[in-house]
């Protein structure tokens, strides 16, 4: 696919004026040289928009300043600071880098691409993020607000999500770098998509490119970029039983391959149907508990959408006459106090707090 050449000159000449001169997105990692809060700053970031992660950021950055500090992180600390973030493989994942490179490279990042890209977590997009913001190398970003921009702009109608339109997305935004100063160009072009440049409603007359852009011209807007991949979404119904003996209430860490692994739960009961409470007692996993207890209660439910997957949760608060032994999972019994101190799921952190559990 061929593009002019004068209008690939007026993209990034007019996109670097105006990050200088109209760019007033103020973030505390823009600008940043560190490798190490630059890594934070973009693995917080994934998936996740910038005034959601930026409290997040604030948080770890105070709890740990250095990779060393996240590095002797206990990790039920650091999955407590990303509670509610979602996607907790990035945490994961997140302490193991930072443990690799305080172990095994002196606590010293890599200063080139293909280091960074080695590094566990880091994927084509953050590997060029900082080797360009902390090492000031040509390496240009690509992301969902970049593919919107050089969509849009150039008018590009093939899916971003082929082979064939990520190979052209990337050459060409390889193109348009400004290799003098890669730092300042990648700031400008994720800044665009994420304030002018974006999914709906954008800012047409507020943008830089607005002369030559093709979609603008063309009333192509809403139709670009274009993804070929409809996502599949998956319904899936938790039940959550809340196990009370005393001032106690049972839980246990989530440790398969899973979302919200490493996360703590209740009991869960996971069925292809909702369930009410008297059905609840029909099942082979209730039967199975073998727990003497008063009542169950139905406290309600909660629905969250994640990228692929929806979420119907239930909760039925069961109040015991004896403590159980509950041999299905590795649990353990805590108080409501203690609860404070656990890095539940985000859905499990509404319904707690709701419900005064701390």
């Amino acid at each position: 696919m061929e593009f002019s050449k004068v209008n690939k000159k007026y993209f990034t000449t007019r996109l670097t004026e105006w990050h200088a001169t109209d760019n007033n997105r103020s973030l505390p990692w823009k600008s940043e040289k560190d490798p190490y809060k630059i890594w934070l700053s973009e693995v917080i970031l994934q998936q996740t928009r910038a005034l959601q992660g930026l409290p997040y950021y604030e948080r770890f950055t105070k709890n740990f300043p250095t990779v060393k500090h996240m590095a002797a992180a206990n990790d039920e600390d650091a999955f407590r600071l990303w509670q509610g973030l979602g996607y907790y493989n990035r945490c994961k994942n997140m302490l193991a880098t930072a443990r690799y490179i305080t172990s095994e490279l002196k606590g010293k990042f890599p200063t080139d691409y293909d280091g960074l890209i080695q590094l566990k977590g880091i994927g084509p997009y953050t590997a060029s993020a900082i080797a360009s913001f902390a090492f000031g190398l040509p390496h240009a970003v690509v992301d969902g607000n970049v593919y919107r921009v050089l969509a849009r702009y150039f008018g590009i109608d093939t899916p971003f999500d082929t082979t064939e339109g990520k190979n052209i997305f990337s050459a060409l935004a390889h193109e348009l770098l400004d290799v003098k100063n890669s730092a300042a160009y990648n700031q400008a072009i994720m800044d665009l998509g994420a304030t002018v440049c974006t999914p709906r409603n954008p800012l047409c007359g507020q943008c830089p490119l607005q002369k030559k852009c093709i979609a603008y011209s063309q009333g192509l807007i809403r139709l670009l970029p274009v993804r070929s991949k409809k996502q599949n979404v998956k319904t899936r119904y938790f039940n959550y039983l809340l196990l009370k003996w005393k001032d106690k209430l049972w839980i246990h860490k989530r440790i398969e391959n899973d979302i919200w692994e490493n996360l703590h739960q209740p009991y869960l009961i996971e069925t292809t149907e909702p369930l009410t409470a008297d059905s609840l007692l029909q099942t082979k996993q209730f039967k199975n508990l073998d727990v003497t207890y008063d009542e169950i209660t139905y406290n309600g439910s909660i629905k969250q959408r994640l990228t692929h997957q929806l979420i119907n949760t239930s909760f039925f608060t069961i109040n015991l006459r004896k403590k159980a032994n509950i041999n299905a999972y590795d649990g353990r019994w805590l108080t409501i106090s203690e609860l404070k101190n656990t890095a539940f799921p985000k859905t499990l952190v509404s319904f707690l707090k709701n419900n005064l559990y701390f």
